[in-house]
């Protein structure tokens, strides 16, 4: 009979050679749950991109990474602006916001809504993917987002319902709605127009009873929300470009191994090309069904916005300062796409 302490070593080395067998075993890897928001309804394209982003990241993954997609701004009650800072916060994980709404939190982002900066996708590409869009990348970072590249909602066009907008004294004391940021509001002051500030979910009804006579969207927002009902005239002066910042929690980002974080920017640079895609395929297809529902769209000259700029240069004055002139340079020569500033 073996003696007790032979018979404690047998045992130790049995558990010695169990352990060893368990660590070789494959442990399951860990599943993240995470929420993106976008500030429009399910039939926008903001939410197609979104979607494409969580479902082919959830494939690339191997389901590893889990996105829930909430529209409408449901996380912080269908108000944009707490949605960013719930971004930069840390409350949520990603979302689709245009930078109009970074504007309102930070007016240094106002620069990319400059009026007349950006007026065709050559210039947006050009700004975006260059130098002026690394500036709006350090901006967001500094704010706690980090960027996964741009969308885009498409540039803003103008209506009304009492006449068609040929010229800046077309807008003389027209009551247009706006966005509640110091870049719209002071141009339209300077074209003699009365800008109102006021949440879109109001703009149908104030438009139905008078209370204003136009407002300013992209053709998608002024198509899915039935305008064509109430306002007769479209004026396409591509006088603004709203860009969509594809943003994620910078602390979440910088949290994640070099692997992961290079999958994400992948999956959301392709899903960000699908959703630029499918807004230009529906604008064309949606300007076409409001003209033929009666909308009298027009297209200015290159004269005619010639005036539009000339007449919006008091705006460039007002917030070359707020912006930083440096910046608003880089963004000049970019947007021109010369060594030049053309301002």
């Amino acid at each position: 009979m073996a003696k007790p302490y032979v018979q404690l070593c047998l045992l130790m080395l049995s558990i010695i050679g169990v352990a060893g067998c368990s660590s070789n075993a494959t442990t399951e890897e860990e599943v993240y749950e995470w929420k993106m928001s976008v500030t429009v309804g399910p039939g926008s394209t903001w939410y197609e991109g979104a979607i494409k982003f969580a479902k082919d990241l959830k494939e690339q993954s191997n389901g590893r990474f889990l996105v829930d997609v909430y529209t409408n701004e449901q996380l912080s009650a269908g108000n944009p602006e707490a949605g960013v800072e719930q971004l930069m916060d840390g409350l949520k994980d990603f979302s689709y916001n245009s930078s109009i709404i970074y504007a309102g939190i930070d007016p240094r982002f106002g620069v990319l809504s400059a009026p007349f900066l950006i007026n065709d996708f050559d210039d947006a590409e050009r700004v975006l993917q260059g130098q002026s869009g690394e500036i709006i990348n350090e901006m967001l970072r500094e704010r706690g987002v980090e960027p996964l590249g741009f969308g885009e909602s498409g540039f803003r066009q103008i209506t009304n319902d009492t006449r068609a907008i040929t010229s800046p004294e077309d807008l003389d004391h027209l009551k247009i709605r706006v966005p509640s940021m110091g870049v719209f509001t002071n141009l339209y002051r300077t074209q003699e127009a009365d800008p109102i500030t006021m949440a879109f979910s109001e703009v149908y009804t104030a438009l139905q009873q008078g209370t204003i006579d136009g407002q300013e969207n992209p053709v998608d927002v002024t198509y899915s929300a039935g305008l064509i009902e109430v306002q007769q005239y479209m004026t396409m002066w591509n006088y603004v470009y709203d860009a969509l910042v594809f943003g994620m929690n910078k602390e979440l980002f910088d949290s994640l191994p070099p692997e992961d974080q290079a999958l994400i920017k992948k999956v959301a640079s392709e899903a960000n090309a699908y959703q630029i895609n499918r807004t230009r395929e529906k604008e064309q297809a949606q300007l076409t069904e409001l003209e033929e529902k009666g909308m009298n769209i027009y297209y200015p000259t290159d004269d005619e916005i010639g005036q539009f700029r000339e007449s919006s240069q008091q705006v460039y004055d007002d917030f070359r300062d707020v912006w930083g002139a440096k910046n608003l340079e880089t963004f000049l020569r970019e947007a021109n796409g010369s060594e030049e500033d053309a301002q």
